[in-house]
């Protein structure tokens, strides 16, 4: 099992686009203090998940995602699974 995930975070106002086989343990990676993009806020937050069969089918929805460059529509994403 594969996941395409979207986190937020609270203090920087961002959202971050990723893929994982393991979810729990990639946030808790995501919320240490490193020097990645993610790093130095420890607040990252999982607000939109999607489970796929292949990791392949995981990166292709991650790449969709990115591709559209607009944060409404990832918003909009986010607030048609609640």
């Amino acid at each position: 099992m594969f996941f395409s995930y979207i986190l937020y975070s609270k203090a920087r106002n961002k959202y971050y686009l990723g893929s994982t086989s393991d979810l729990q343990n990639r946030l808790k990676k995501h919320n240490t203090n490193h020097s990645g993009f993610t790093g130095h806020t420890g607040d990252w937050c999982v607000v939109w998940t999607e489970v796929f069969e292949t990791r392949t089918e995981a990166i292709l929805k991650e790449k969709q995602i990115k591709s559209w460059k607009s944060r409404l529509m990832i918003e909009k994403l986010i607030a048609s699974v609640r």
